[in-house]
């Protein structure tokens, strides 16, 4: 069984490599792919795998635009940390899905359906791909958020919000007045839960508001540094060098 697999994250796929060979020693891993541009570049080039392995959130953008670039004919069980929009929209569409953190009883089983389907019809798979990607996007953004500050609650909301950031392992917004609040999710499960007009995934550690923007510079490797309303001097901002030509276009509003 000749194996795929796409993920951004080094250790995510290294222990996804782990349990698969666990279960299975004499799989062989092809390739490990951690972006879009790598991905569709492999599937051109080599021989189809048996079964991939798709992390939805790729350093330069989601696998679904994989398929907008390559032809796709073979299964796929998409790994994510996103629950519930994603969820049923893989439901919906029949697409078999894994959630972060992958548990090894779970794995074994998506990849028992897989082996125990005589012949499996990929037929629809972009079509139901395109719709479920669709079903993401046709969902209620976010128009604040329920914060926890010691034993209040209070309520934020996302005009306010200047950037959402990742600061030593934890999630926090930092609104347009200066202040930053921690968050109970993963910077994953927001992006989906904002619109993507409004806000953009510069890198794995921001998330910004147009709005929010006050400044954009040159920076050294091809790279942008942004300022943005509510930012001091503890947060440098930097567009990753994959993401700046994809938002430059999402500035331009395309």
């Amino acid at each position: 069984m000749r194996l795929l697999i796409i993920e951004d994250e080094h250790l995510a796929a290294k222990r996804l490599i782990q349990m698969v060979l666990q279960l299975h020693p004499d799989a062989e891993v092809c390739a490990v792919c951690d972006s879009v541009e790598q991905s569709v570049q492999w599937i051109k080039s080599n021989t189809q795998p048996d079964l991939a392995f798709f992390d939805i959130q790729l350093g330069d953008g989601i696998s679904f635009e994989i398929f907008k670039q390559c032809q796709v004919n073979f299964p796929i069980i998409f790994t994510t940390a996103y629950d519930q929009y994603a969820v049923q929209a893989f439901k919906v569409n029949s697409l078999d899905y894994l959630l972060k953190p992958i548990d090894k009883d779970e794995l074994k089983q998506a990849i028992d359906k897989f082996l125990n389907q005589q012949k499996t019809d990929l037929s629809g798979i972009n079509q139901a791909i395109e719709q479920a990607r669709l079903l993401l996007q046709k969902q209620n953004y976010k128009s604040r958020f329920l914060i926890k500050v010691g034993e209040h609650l209070r309520m934020i909301d996302t005009a306010d919000i200047s950037f959402f950031y990742i600061e030593d392992k934890s999630t926090f917004i930092r609104t347009e007045s200066g202040s930053s609040y921690a968050l109970d999710q993963s910077l994953d499960q927001y992006e989906i839960q904002l619109n993507p007009s409004d806000f953009y995934r510069i890198s794995r550690k921001f998330i910004i508001k147009l709005s929010s923007i006050s400044d954009i510079i040159s920076y050294s490797n091809s790279r942008l540094k942004l300022k943005l309303k509510g930012m001091d001097n503890t947060n440098e901002i930097i567009v990753s060098r994959e993401r700046v030509k994809s938002f430059k276009s999402w500035l331009e509003g395309e």
